[in-house]
């Protein structure tokens, strides 16, 4: 499923049954036609290949995961890491700062600072990385204060190798397996919460090919045309499921007790 998926991703544009139709192009003849052989999961209200529409949207679903995890966890990761090795008042400032993010769900905090920042895909992404980098701050802060009391880690400090090469050679190299694990964990949920903030109307906007929105477009004609919302939903479905996935194999194989036994 995830080769699939970032197949599609990449080249989205040259497999797709109808370019032009996935990029947004509308045929309004051909409006509502519902799955068969000329067009496998059926159009939408304008006439677009919903096949091509999906596979379009492969590409923002993935590129949107990225860019909040890989933005969140950097800015989690240095600050977890700062917080973790210094410990006193500069551990208490990123703490109480990051639980004040913390004291929201994460999708209404997002629908907050979206709201504030208006509609888009890039508002989108903005307000999901405000609401994600505070759970791997307090993730790496937990395991950097763990790593931190290490004979190696205390040794480097007693023979005065700087803070910042003890911080990334030392620490970082040890708390890189709880962040990889939380990273392909929550690239099925940042995929989730974006096809969220589409549905309502405050991520992706029309023409866009976002699974989403494509939900979004086909929940009032459910019972007639039901094949627009089921078919963007599995799609959603099965990109989390798999990342879901990989994120449990992962936690597995990192697990001592597990690969122990």
């Amino acid at each position: 499923m995830m080769f699939i998926f970032i197949f599609s991703a990449i080249f989205g544009p040259w497999i797709a049954p109808n370019p032009q139709e996935g990029a947004g192009k509308s045929n309004v003849d051909n409006s509502y036609i519902g799955p068969g052989w000329d067009h496998l999961l059926g159009t939408d209200e304008l006439g677009r290949d919903l096949l091509s529409r999906i596979i379009y949207g492969a590409r923002p679903a993935l590129l949107i995961a990225l860019a909040v995890v890989g933005i969140a966890a950097i800015i989690g990761t240095i600050l977890g890491l700062i917080a973790g090795y210094r410990g006193g008042w500069i551990d208490n400032l990123i703490m109480r700062f990051s639980e004040l993010f913390l004291s929201f769900p994460p999708l209404l905090l997002s629908l907050v600072a979206v709201t504030f920042l208006g509609p888009g895909l890039v508002n989108a992404l903005i307000a999901l990385i405000i609401s994600w980098w505070p759970w791997y701050a307090r993730l790496i802060r937990v395991e950097a204060s763990i790593v931190k009391s290490k004979p190696y880690v205390e040794i480097s400090a007693a023979m005065g190798v700087p803070d910042r090469i003890i911080i990334f050679r030392h620490i970082l190299r040890n708390v890189t397996t709880p962040l990889i694990v939380q990273i392909a964990a929550d690239l099925g949920t940042v995929i989730l919460a974006a096809g969220s903030l589409a549905f309502i109307g405050l991520g992706a906007q029309p023409p866009s090919a976002d699974w989403g929105l494509m939900v979004a477009q086909g929940r009032n004609l459910i019972f007639d045309q039901w094949w627009i919302s089921t078919f963007s939903g599995l799609a959603i479905f099965l990109a989390v499921l798999s990342f879901n996935i990989i994120g449990d194999a992962l936690r597995d194989h990192f697990d001592p007790r597990i690969t122990r036994q």
